[in-house]
This record gives C-alpha cells, structure tokens and sequence, in this order.
C-alpha cells in the first residue's frame, strides 16, 4: 500500500501536471512536433481571445514553453512554486484558478490538445507577473483622486526575460525591489501570526489614563501594550514610567502626539484591531505594485534622489539611494471634495522665490467673489487683471453684477511674506496644479491631523527643504538661497537634476529599521481600495482584537 501524500491543491496539480507530461506514451513531444499543423491549430484556437499571445507563438515558429520535456519542466515547476506564494504578496489565490489547465492536462491526447496546454499556462504566467509587478486593481478606476496610469508589461517582453532567465529566479524579479515592499511583507507575517493566536486581546475602555492611574483600564492598557511588544510582560497595575515610556513609543509609531498620556486618540488607535492592520498592510502592498509600473520604475532609474509625500503622514521627506535625508512635517488638501490632495508622481524642475499666487479660479470665485460684493475692499492684498493682463481698480469695478460663471477677472497676490505661498514654492508642473510650498500660517503645523490646505502641499521647513535640493549645485546653498531673497523679486532657480516627486498614502509605512506603524484613513481612500480588492478575492483571517 502506498504512502498517503497530502500536499497544497495548487502545488499537487502542478506535480500532476510535471507528471503527466513525463509518462511515457502519452506526450513526449519533439520540436518537430511541437511544429505540427495540430499544434499550432490547438495554439491558435485558444489563443482566439488574445491577440498578443498568438502573435507570440507565432513568432518564435511555435517552440513550446511549458510543454517540452526539458526546459518546460523547470518552467513548470518555476510557475507552481510562485503560485503557491502568491498569498504571501497579499495576492488572491482563486484569481489563478487553474482548473482550465488541469482540465486541459487530464483530456489531453493529441498535439492539438498540447498547444491549447501552452496558451492555457501561458495566460496563467502572464496574469500572476503583472499581479506581482503592478498590482491587480486599476488604481484611477478605484479612486478617481489616484491619477495613476498602471504602465504593464507587454506579452512579448514579459515571456522572453522569462525564457531568458533561470525559470526558478525570475519571480523574485517581479515584485517591486524596496525596502518599503520588503518590510510590509514581513509586518504581513507577523500580523498573520497575532492573529492565529487571537489577536491581541480586549481592547481598552475609551478614556483619559496616565502616569499614576491605577485599575481594571490600565490593566487592561499594559496587556495590550504587551501584546504588541512595546512591554514586556508583568503584573504591574500602575500607569508607572514603563508604561509611559511605551504609550510614547505606541503614539510615534502612529503618528500621533508623543506626550506618554493615553488620551482619547491614543486609545482610538490602540484599540484597533490586528484585522484591520492587516487589511491596512494589504492595501500598502498593492499600493506599493502600483508604484512598480513602468513610468514610476523609469523615474527611480532617472535618479537616486526621490521626493516623498504621505498624505496621511502629513509628511515629505527627501529619500538619497532610499534612505532618508530630509524631513518636514506638511499639511495636506482639506478632507472634503473638492480639496483633497490627489496621488501621483512627477518630476520637480524648479523652485521659485518671492513666488506671485496666481489665485486658482475656483478659490477666486467660490471664496474671494463673495468678500468683494460684500465689501469691494476686502482681501486688499490681492489685485485683480483683465484679460489682457492688466491691474484692475477695484473703485471701476461693480462685484455685485458679476456670480461665479460671469466674472471676468483673475487675481494674484504679489511676493511679500504674507503671500499665501510664503517666500517659496517648489515646482513639478502638473495639469492637477499641485505643488509645494511655504506659508505663512505655521500654526498648523503643530497640530496631530494636518489636512486644511485647498489640495497643495505646505511645509514647515521650506527653507530646510530648498537648501537640500540646492545643496547639490550651489557651493554654500544657504547664502545662494539668501541673496535671491533679498532681492524681494519674483525669482525662478531652475534644478540641475530634476528630482521624480511622489505625492503617495500609505496608512501602513515603515522607518528606517524597517518597522511598520499606522496613520490613519484620513480620505477614506483605503477604505474603498480594501473593498476593491475583497471583491477580486483578497481575503482577511476571521479574528477580531
């Protein structure tokens, strides 16, 4: 009696599958063969439906890739070992049902049948690669505010770096190459394992706890905490130092105020579940695929410099070969329809000081009009121009015959420290009119959410940010900086090397040691790309805490 063998279903196939080609006097294809008008009927007949893999066939003559017994065993085997793995990228199994293949294998009896097997592996690799390379959703049909055009790779050029390379490598080229990616998938694991294990634990009563306190709730808050590895574990009742220590540690990793008191957001964000990390986890990796395409990959090799932006971090950073240099915190467009900060990436060309705010139609008409039939003198800080560019008297203009389709002026304020652009403003020309910059309302700046902007994106340190990009042409950045400050004009400073810009939201983001941490939903985007991918297949483990 043999041996009962229990495997994967998927991995199990693909052995029958290897098995099957190599049982005598069933298939033992020659390239002739494989050449044979009833080979290349079979291809084409399943080929009907994509054009670009009949052309591929037709090609390279209609030498097999999966179905010869040397190199399409290893093939083979290559395609079931990163299938069997295509969960742990958070990718859904059922999307590469290969019952089509399996069925194709077991009524398999004649050359015909061997080139519909072909075409049938075939669109089951090229699926799978462009999964893992660029991710399974189309992100602007997802969320119109993600102005991302997912650049896949073409049949041709996917299918020939596969048959060029060594089958059992070529997978782990797929994925994108980051450190980001990298520690998502470890965080993945780790968020997989709590939850097997049910997670982690009651949740905290809502409410004000700190050093000192004692009770049921800051029992509660030390097993939480040591569920989560920022304590170790003790029967300790008192909110004591080592406590603190940990809620400080706990609120920087999420983004929030680092003050050691467990307030209410604080507690907000500890009691979210493990679940829903996962799902945020999940929502970071096909964000990352996204960010794999063709265009953003073509940028990273333009330059090792990138410019960073998490929305929901309220943050942008300067990333030099991947590690961070620069740091400052930002405020993002305001939560509401027409100001949020949408998503994509661009090339930064230029920066101009003692900028002029040519103020956008929309705020013109929508917040300035009203002021000004109100009271004509109002916002006198800003001038108005004609059509052919000239200033306007406020005096010879009556704002109450004009409503927002009428008005036939534009508006701009001039340099000035007051400027609504502050004294700097960092240009990647975009047809979203999204740029970066300084204000003077630093206040904001100090808050824990920072999303109050019309959709730009403000820094608390532009000067900081403009002597970084400058230090890599100027001798003394600081000083050139200066002197064309002084000047008080309007000056354009043009980037020796432009630097590729992403405007990203990642709820789930890792630092520097590779350690992930939480930001919140701030636009509810997550929320609608995680039902997106629940409806392709994309599943959570049933455990709550």
């Amino acid at each position: 009696m043999r041996p009962k063998v229990t495997c994967h279903r998927r991995i199990c196939g693909f052995i029958a599958l290897v098995l099957v080609l190599a049982l005598p006097g069933v298939w033992s294809p020659t390239a002739a063969q494989s050449q044979s008008m009833a080979f290349k009927q079979g291809v084409a007949e399943a080929a009907v439906m994509d054009r670009s893999i009949a052309d591929y066939f037709r090609q390279r003559a209609y030498a097999p890739l999966w179905t010869d017994t040397a190199k399409g065993a290893a093939r083979r085997v290559a395609l079931l070992r990163a299938l069997d793995q295509a969960s742990l990228h958070g990718l859904p199994e059922q999307r590469y049902d290969l019952d089509v293949v399996f069925d194709a294998l077991r009524t398999a009896r004649s050359e015909k049948d061997l080139g519909r097997v072909e075409v049938a592996l075939t669109k089951v690799f090229l699926l799978l690669a462009r999964d893992m390379q660029t991710g399974i959703l189309e992100p602007r049909k997802v969320v119109r505010a993600i102005k991302r055009d997912i650049q896949t790779s073409k049949t041709d050029a996917l299918l020939d770096a596969f048959v060029a390379s060594d089958p059992a490598r070529f997978f782990a080229t797929l994925a994108p190459d980051s450190a980001e990616y990298r520690s998502l998938l470890r965080q993945k694991l780790r968020l997989e394992k709590t939850i097997a294990l049910g997670g982690w634990g009651a949740t905290v009563p809502v409410q004000k706890l700190e050093r000192g306190d004692r009770g049921d709730a800051v029992i509660r808050l030390r097993t939480r905490l040591e569920t989560m590895g920022y304590l170790t574990q003790s029967s300790v009742a008192k909110y004591d130092r080592t406590i603190e220590a940990a809620v400080r540690e706990m609120q920087a990793d999420h983004g929030l105020e680092v003050d050691g008191v467990a307030g209410i957001s604080t507690l907000e964000e500890l009691n979210v579940a493990a679940t829903a990390r996962l799902k945020s986890v999940l929502v970071a990796l096909e964000r990352e695929r996204w960010l794999n395409s063709a265009e953003t990959r073509s940028a990273k090799r333009r330059s090792t410099r990138q410019i960073l932006v998490n929305l929901t971090d309220f943050s942008a950073r300067v990333l030099d070969a991947g590690a961070e240099t620069f740091y400052t915190r930002a405020v993002v467009g305001k939560n509401s329809k027409d100001r949020r900060s949408p998503e994509f990436s661009d090339l930064m060309e230029f920066m101009v000081i003692n900028p002029t705010w040519h103020v956008p139609r929309s705020i013109a008409v929508k917040e300035y009009l009203p002021k000004l039939r109100a009271n004509p003198n109002a916002a006198s800080y800003i001038r108005l121009v004609n059509s052919r560019g000239q200033v306007v008297s406020r005096d010879t203009i009556d704002f109450a015959a004009y409503d927002r389709s009428s008005f036939p002026y534009s508006m701009k304020q001039p340099p000035s420290k007051s400027n609504a652009l502050g004294l700097v403003k960092f240009m990647f020309p975009n047809e979203y009119n999204i740029y970066l910059h300084d204000t003077p309302h630093k206040k904001l700046f100090g808050r824990e959410t920072r999303a109050f902007s019309h959709g730009c994106i403000r820094l608390s340190d532009p000067f900081g940010f403009a002597y970084h990009l400058l230090a890599v042409q100027e001798d003394d950045a600081e000083a050139f900086f200066a002197s064309k400050l002084a000047t008080g004009r309007e000056t354009q400073v043009d980037l020796e090397e432009p630097v590729p810009v992403h405007i990203v939201y990642r709820t789930a983001i890792s630092d520097a040691h590779g350690e992930v941490g939480y930001r919140r939903d701030v636009y509810g985007r997550d929320d609608t790309i995680w039902k997106a991918l629940s409806q392709a297949g994309v599943s959570l483990p049933d455990v709550q805490g």
